[in-house]
């Protein structure tokens, strides 16, 4: 980082303008050496005395504000800490900060049970602890880390490694804020040390305003006496009001790593100097993101939809993905939205087809159960005890569901022939009374009322089928979540078991897949755990037998699995979801029932299903999530050497938490269906064939949009889409990709009213 200004103020220079506060008054002044901005409401409560600061440690952090470093390393090395809760990650700190224990428990107290932003309760504490102000003369979490972070010896941030991580987890997750200009400032001439085109890097978490008139407050920078401020045109900031000690602060803040180029500078006034700095991303990395996935470059989280856009004002047409077929795109003005519907071999513009369930369903089954040659599904409802069978028309259409009574809260389900009649039965899990339901087919389609309840152990929630004897006869495994645990029960082949064997596995498993990882012929289990966040690896015996688990972490909070050969090596690889991530991660097979580091890939929030298929029908594994946090689902497409595509998002129902894929409409062409949770519905999306989906694709605008057309702005010979924005005279153009997806936008000012866009 040749050239680099490193921007090095610390609190100790707050000493030399502070205004003493009275006794009588538990206030505070937060200046930019302390990297924080106090707001109007805050500033008469909350000033600071910092104590115990001799003078040539003052002396010592003024010299520092002209220092040039082009040595500093990245901040890196924390990532690879487990995501622990707040009292363990702050451990490592008890003799560095004074009577950390009580804060600790206070910032624990003050967190709702359900945090907002999908934070979990340890992330918004961890946010809440960085703004709490310790008792003086003690210095707080947020003094001492940022100290240590501009220091730049990363030896000495070591101890705060593992907060790091939970603190990161956590900003990450909170949405940026829309680009903007906020303020920084320090009473000090820094103007020679900023000339225009100089690179800034500013090492500590920042905390700034976008109000001035808290800048000019007299017991922060004042309005006379020399005076820097800082005009930052930030582009990741984060506000976090909503998990703050100060719950009325209307702070931004900035991550360790911020990089800017000084674009002007301008005095206004005598002994005030205004410096323009312009966010930009840095050509290596800063700041380690605290997972994988994060990517600072792409800070907006796709829109949260209903089924349509909100009062759509324009519509245009064109070939959006090269396939000579007239697609559409649709803008709604009160969403700020443009939904893509791509088009099919007969032109027409099918959204999802919906089907209603009963109360909650949470799983999904694909079978022909009638064998009339199309695929029907079997739906888990959770909240009134009973599945729902869906037969397929043979059209695109599914028959009125017929529900059957099973256990209590059933949450998984599985299929085949468990009596050797040649007809499918079904194995229904019930969570609450710790059974697994047989239910018996007949050649209609439909089952029997007589079911089989056989014992498991406790909180049974995950169950699959299997040859794991290798004797022709399907078993059977169901994972105990409560025990930490997996049960397997070896078929006789008349509907009847043997003694479950039981095996342990991680914490709070979820899921599990089988296959032969090791290829040596024989069946094996792999179970995703949860609570800590790793993988089991049972190795088949082939007598139904398995050995003692093999155990690879992962990534955090995994939830479902799903197994194929991914890149063509003829291994068997892994996908996996990690909910608190919003990215899933492949794990490649070695061959011998060991996998490498997952590589991972964005999705929406909070994914929760997971399936693998042959979306573009070129021979390779492609995926698809269900993203339950936002009622999307995202299609990854298989760039044909075991590395996928970004993703594409179709709408869904409210609360996806299964999916699963199959051909419904008898076109050879492979389709997806989605279990919507939050509505009560499933969702079908009828696949193309070139892996994308007929239901509609939303993007995110900006600016509020009234008109559009379509053309080739780029003479790339694909079609891009151009919009005009009346309320601030500017237009927006999306930059076609030819796949019926586009990229950003980038808005142009025109300073006049438009009242259409001409195709």
């Amino acid at each position: 980082m040749e050239n680099q200004l490193s921007y090095l103020l610390d609190e100790r220079e707050a000493d030399l303008n502070e205004k003493q506060p009275d006794d009588n008054q538990r206030q505070r002044v937060e200046v930019m050496e302390d990297d924080h901005v106090a707001t109007d409401q805050q500033m008469s409560r909350r000033l600071q005395v910092l104590g115990g600061i001799v003078l040539d440690e003052i002396q010592q952090a003024l010299n520092e504000l002209n220092k040039v470093d082009t040595n500093f390393s990245p901040i890196i090395g924390y990532a690879e800490e487990p995501l622990l809760p707040l009292p363990e990650v702050c451990a490592p700190l008890a003799d560095i900060l004074h009577n950390l224990s009580f804060y600790v428990q206070l910032a624990l107290d003050e967190t709702p049970e359900n945090p907002p932003d999908g934070l979990t309760i340890d992330e918004s504490a961890a946010v809440r602890l960085y703004t709490i102000e310790w008792e003086r003369p003690h210095r707080s979490l947020y003094s001492m880390l940022n100290y240590t972070l501009k220091g730049g010896n990363r030896e000495e941030l070591r101890p705060y490694f593992k907060y790091l991580k939970l603190f990161l987890t956590a900003l990450v997750k909170i949405p940026c804020v829309p680009p903007l200009t906020v303020w920084r400032g320090v009473t000090k001439d820094l103007s020679a040390d900023f000339p225009p085109g100089t690179p800034v890097t500013w090492w500590s978490f920042s905390s700034c305003t976008i109000s001035l008139t808290v800048l000019e407050n007299n017991m922060y920078l004042g309005t006379t006496g020399a005076r820097t401020l800082f005009s930052v045109e930030a582009i990741n900031g984060r506000t976090i009001s909503a998990h703050s000690h100060f719950v009325t602060e209307e702070e931004i803040l900035l991550l360790p790593g911020t990089h800017m180029i000084v674009q002007s500078q301008l005095s206004p006034a005598p002994d005030l100097y205004i410096i323009h700095l312009k966010q930009v991303i840095p050509e290596e990395t800063l700041l380690e993101p605290p997972f994988e996935v994060y990517q600072c470059s792409d800070p907006y989280p796709s829109p949260m939809v209903s089924e349509t856009g909100k009062l759509p004002v324009a519509i245009v047409f064109g070939d959006f993905t090269n396939v000579k077929r007239v697609d559409l795109a649709v803008l709604n003005y009160d969403d700020r939205s443009v939904d893509i519907l791509l088009g099919n071999e007969r032109n027409d513009y099918e959204t999802e087809y919906y089907y209603q369930t009963d109360a909650a369903p949470n799983s999904v089954f694909n079978v022909d159960l009638n064998y009339d040659g199309l695929m029907d599904i079997i739906v888990v409802n959770g909240d009134d005890d009973s599945i729902s069978v869906l037969l397929d028309n043979d059209d695109e259409t599914f028959q009125t569901s017929i529900e059957y009574l099973v256990g209590d809260n059933p949450v998984s389900v599985t299929g085949g022939d468990f009596n050797n009649d040649t007809l499918i039965d079904i194995l229904v899990v019930n969570s609450d009374d710790d059974t697994v339901s047989l239910v018996l087919g007949d050649e209609e389609g439909t089952f029997s009322d007589i079911q089989i309840a056989f014992d498991v152990g406790s909180k049974p929630v995950y169950v699959i089928s299997d040859d794991f004897n290798q004797d022709a006869k399907l078993d059977w495994a169901v994972i105990n979540q409560d025990d930490n645990t997996v049960s397997v029960a070896i078929g006789y082949g008349n509907g009847t078991f043997e003694d479950l064997q039981t095996y342990s596995v991680g914490a709070i498993p979820v899921s599990m897949t089988c296959e032969d990882f090791n290829k040596d012929g024989k069946v094996d289990l792999v179970v995703v755990n949860y609570g800590n966040n790793s993988v089991s690896v049972l190795l088949g015996n082939g007598d139904g037998s398995f050995q003692a688990q093999i155990v690879y972490e992962i990534g955090m909070n995994p939830s479902a699995v799903v197994v194929a050969d991914f890149n063509n090596d003829r291994q068997m690889d892994l996908a996996l979801t990690f909910s608190n991530e919003s990215s899933i991660g492949v794990l490649y097979g070695n061959g011998d029932g060991s996998f490498q580091r997952p590589l991972k890939y964005k999705v929406g929030t909070s994914p929760s299903a997971m399936r693998a298929d042959d979306f573009n029908d070129d021979g390779k594994i492609d995926l698809v999530v269900a993203n339950s946090g936002e009622h999307t689902c995202s299609m990854l497409i298989n760039s044909a050497d075991g590395t996928f595509q970004n993703q594409i998002k179709y709408a869904t129902g409210a609360n996806p938490v299964a999916i699963t894929s199959a051909d419904y409409n008898n076109d050879t062409i492979i389709d997806v269906l989605v279990v919507n949770k939050g509505d009560n519905s499933v969702s079908l999306l009828l696949g193309n064939g070139d892996g994308t989906c007929r239901g509609r694709m939303p993007y995110r605008l900006e600016k509020i949009a009234d008109s559009m057309a379509t053309g080739d702005f780029n003479n790339d010979t694909k079609l891009d889409l151009v919009l005009t924005n009346t309320i601030d005279y500017s237009i927006t153009l999306l930059l076609g990709s030819g796949y019926g997806t586009f990229q950003s936008g980038s808005c142009q000012s025109t300073q006049r009213h438009h009242y259409g866009a001409v195709g």
